[in-house]
């Protein structure tokens, strides 16, 4: 990322605390001790040499930005800490205990860059992208869950186990694969069953490098096993397998390009369960072929990413509610 000389500077001057012209500054004051305890804070082995402060600090801020980053879209890791630190609550200054006046400050210097700093219901510091929409997260879906989080994978989970396959794409998968990055995240033909030729969602993703991959995705609602005949609630796996297929030989059209491309990659979204049997089923065949094409993601998997990218929980009230005439005051 490569930011203007104009913006580093000032957000050089907030990390140290200046104050600005008004003389009045809604960030910490930080010495040269306090820039190096700032740095170890957000898990960077920056020590202050003694030079200007302000100076220092925009030169170590170069150095971050020029930190391998995942997508144009989301900042390098150590920049989102830095700017959650710049931002915790404990750090509010007389005269703007929320924060508020402090995060417009900081707000005006991303802007100009095309990023909006925000709290969550947690009061933690996150980074947003102007232009997609995209919520900058260090998210590890495999690293130990908080106490908030695990409450809303548990409201998830309810959520996952009474919604339709409908809702389960609306709500659930195109908000996801947004916020990871994703492209023209696009549901096809799945309400009404036309041309769908076993692909659910199609979406693309822009490497670094500036190339372009599509990915198609087949999704189920319930559980996907390996019996003969299928159970209520459950797919087979051989059947979604051969759908698989059938989206990657078919070709899409992007608007964008206005041309037909073919599918790269498939992912196999289960909302619930995949068996062990299953597992062992798809994994010969993927090893056998195709190995990097298909790829594969159940129940435990979306509940993790999406609990870890602070996406808001989808509603609850939208599920159809069946009443009992006999329990209503209607005459007959």
């Amino acid at each position: 990322m490569k930011w203007k000389s104009r913006s580093l500077r000032e957000l050089a001057h907030l990390v140290c605390g200046d104050p600005a012209q008004d003389g009045v500054s809604y960030f910490r004051y930080r010495s040269s001790s306090y820039l190096t305890e700032f740095f170890e804070d957000c898990d960077l082995d920056f020590v202050h040499d003694g030079s200007t402060r302000w100076l220092w600090v925009a030169d170590r801020l170069v150095e971050v930005l020029n930190h391998p980053q995942a997508s144009a879209t989301i900042p390098p890791d150590a920049f989102i800490r830095i700017i959650r630190t710049l931002l915790e609550k404990g750090d509010a200054q007389p005269g703007d205990p929320t924060r508020t006046k402090a995060l417009s400050v900081l707000n005006t210097v991303l802007a100009r860059e095309g990023w909006e700093a925000f709290y969550d219901e947690a009061k933690t510091g996150h980074l947003r992208h102007l232009a997609t929409n995209t919520i900058a997260q260090i998210a590890n879906p495999h690293r130990p869950l908080t106490a908030a989080e695990l409450a809303r994978k548990e409201q998830l989970t309810t959520y996952l186990n009474s919604c339709s396959e409908d809702e389960l794409i609306e709500d659930v998968l195109l908000p996801l694969f947004r916020q990871l990055g994703f492209h023209r995240v696009t549901a096809t033909g799945h309400k009404d069953k036309a041309l769908e030729y076993g692909k659910d969602i199609w979406m693309k993703y822009t490497l670094p490098t500036l190339h372009v991959i599509y990915f198609g995705i087949q999704v189920k609602k319930g559980k996907l096993d390996s019996s003969g005949v299928g159970k209520a609630g459950s797919a087979n796996i051989a059947e979604i397998y051969n759908q698989v297929h059938m989206m990657l030989g078919h070709e899409i059209f992007d608007s964008e390009l206005n041309r037909r491309v073919l599918v790269d990659h498939a992912f196999i979204v289960a909302g619930g369960e995949i068996t062990k049997q299953a597992r062992n089923w798809i994994g010969n065949k993927l090893d056998a072929a195709k190995r990097s094409q298909i790829m594969f993601m159940d129940r435990d998997d979306l509940l993790n990413l999406y609990t870890v990218t602070s996406l808001a929980l989808p509603p609850l009230s939208n599920q159809s509610v069946v009443l009992d005439p006999f329990d209503l005051d209607i005459p007959f």
